[in-house]
């Protein structure tokens, strides 16, 4: 492939817009998902093993998205009708760790001419094959991104973590600390004249180091999900 030299999108600001034909038809982005979080995913390539499983596992999960007001869109520089012919590939013939006749029901996108893929700099110098996921705000605004190698499949429990972890941010006002899951204590910002009194309910480490306990339930109730 060749190298894209193209600035990656920044963190906080609103995505890069397209139009682009998928497996279940045109689609303007980010316009068409306005008001829900989205994870924009590509793959290197149909008909090839790590996706196949990375597909298999989206397609499998795609309501436990779709409950925390998560949209999926995949991405790969393959046509339309190689994606159908994999989908199908996949759901007749692929049973993988239990999931088996699975039906993707999220778009993936045509980028045969890697115009998606240049925009979002999929395509990375030193490492063409990459695969990328990048998590949208209700608002268009890219709120995370992970990179990763060919070789290396992604944690879907993982990304998950990500998008509940964000709207709780959002939710809550506050922090979260290393390897956080729902129901773990979370920071507590601290700033300015907050720096000499304790926050109520909180229990400080040291004057910038503050944590408070956030029940799962609590989040559950305000996420109106499951987490």
């Amino acid at each position: 492939m060749e190298k894209n030299e193209q600035q990656l999108p920044r963190l906080g600001e609103p995505v890069p817009a397209f139009e682009a034909m998928t497996t279940r038809g045109k689609i303007s982005f980010p316009a068409d998902y306005k008001g829900k979080w989205v994870i924009l995913f590509s793959h290197p390539a149909d008909f090839t093993p790590i996706c196949t499983t990375e597909i298999l596992t989206f397609g499998a999960r795609t309501e436990e998205f779709r409950a925390l007001n998560c949209e999926l869109v995949g991405l790969s520089i393959d046509s339309r009708n190689s994606h159908i012919a994999w989908l199908k590939t996949i759901r007749e013939k692929i049973e993988y760790k239990g999931m088996k006749d699975v039906k993707v029901g999220f778009p993936i996108i045509d980028d045969v001419s890697m115009k998606v893929a240049s925009l979002y700099g999929m395509i990375q110098p030193g490492e063409s094959q990459t695969a990328a996921v990048f998590f949208v705000d209700p608002k268009g605004v890219l709120r995370a991104m992970i990179y990763y190698p060919l070789a290396l499949g992604r944690n879907f429990d993982e990304i998950r973590r990500v998008l509940v972890g964000l709207q709780t941010i959002d939710a809550f006002g506050i922090a979260l600390p290393a390897d956080w899951h729902p129901g773990d204590e979370v920071i507590v910002p601290m700033k300015g004249d907050d720096q000499e009194k304790t926050p109520e309910g909180a229990k400080c480490y040291d004057w910038f180091f503050c944590t408070k306990p956030l029940p799962k339930e609590e989040i559950e109730q305000k996420l109106g999900e499951k987490v």
